[in-house]
């Protein structure tokens, strides 16, 4: 966990961000985990991997936006990327991921709630589930509500749950008893200890229970990993309880672990890839660097690998 903090609290540092931004080194290695810029891009990478078997959720990065003008103009982006999946021969394969911030959460409750409203109602017609993601600790209690609010006349819904965080195993169970589709994940947040466990086996452990929880009584469980060791213990699982494996879907990113997406989609499971787009993708990159110590080697090795 140190080392994950460490990058956490250097990435936020004007130099660095800097650094990282303009540096050609680091241009491949943002091109191989986010699909460009532009809407177009986006579109036309997600037709393409649903073409080789897989689902997508799009996310249009851009969080904590400063002004009520920002989340307006962000939640028409949403509004735009949605006309176009809709537009897609490939649209029941394609969902999205938003951040309430993005929509003005920042700014107003009431905000974000109407831009969050104006989503649904533009998802509904063709039936694209918009999945709410979670964010940092102070943001959980009010983005929990909000999607249960929601649910009521917007089934296509969901959220995110984090195992890091100690609350998680209460809000799992509210969830399950609305019926709500989760993605389960461990959690890339700088928390305190007060609010999350610090150890990474502590972390692990919750994660493979409340994922075997959601397996069981979940509504379509996104289980997302790239650890080899727990999909190994969660497929095992999966078997001794003669789950359908289609039941549920294994979500992972953009560019990590190629190989283990292929393998899991050749073994009949449903694997969706998390694939960011937009000129806001620092605080994303960063996130996916302090995961674990080991994501820096990873990444750079994994620009050598099919």
């Amino acid at each position: 966990m140190l080392f994950r903090n460490l990058i956490l609290k250097s990435a936020s540092l004007p130099p660095v961000k800097k650094f990282v931004k303009n540096s050609k080194l680091f241009r491949p290695i943002v091109n191989r985990f986010i699909a460009g810029e532009t809407l177009d891009a986006s579109i036309t990478t997600a037709e393409n991997l649903v073409e080789q078997g897989y689902n997508v959720s799009l996310d249009l990065l851009g969080e904590n936006v400063a002004t009520v003008e920002e989340a307006n103009t962000s939640t028409q982006h949403y509004v735009d990327l949605l006309n176009k999946i809709t537009q897609s021969p490939h649209r029941d394969k394609i969902n999205i991921s938003i951040k309430l911030t993005a929509l003005g959460l920042d700014q107003s409750l009431e905000l974000a709630e109407e831009n969050y409203q104006k989503l649904l109602e533009a998802a509904k017609p063709a039936n694209i589930f918009i999945r709410a993601d979670m964010e940092g600790s102070p943001y959980t209690q009010t983005t929990i509500d909000l999607v249960r609010r929601m649910r009521i006349e917007f089934p296509n819904t969901g959220t995110v749950l984090q195992s890091a965080l100690h609350r998680t195993d209460g809000d799992l169970e509210t969830l399950l008893a609305d019926y709500c589709r989760l993605r389960i994940v461990k959690g890339a947040y700088l928390e305190s200890p007060s609010i999350a466990y610090p150890d990474k086996k502590q972390v692990d452990q919750k994660y493979i229970e409340q994922a075997k929880k959601l397996i069981v009584r979940g509504n379509y469980p996104a289980i997302a990993s790239h650890d080899e060791q727990i999909i190994s213990i969660l497929k095992k699982f999966v078997k001794d309880k003669s789950i359908n494996p289609t039941s549920l879907e294994w979500q992972m990113l953009h560019g990590i672990r190629r190989d283990l997406q292929a393998q899991l989609k050749d073994e009949g499971y449903n694997v969706r890839i998390y694939l960011p787009f937009g000129e806001a993708w620092y605080p994303y990159f960063t996130r996916r660097l302090a995961e674990r110590p080991a994501n820096l080697l990873f990444i750079l090795k994994s620009l050598f690998q099919k």
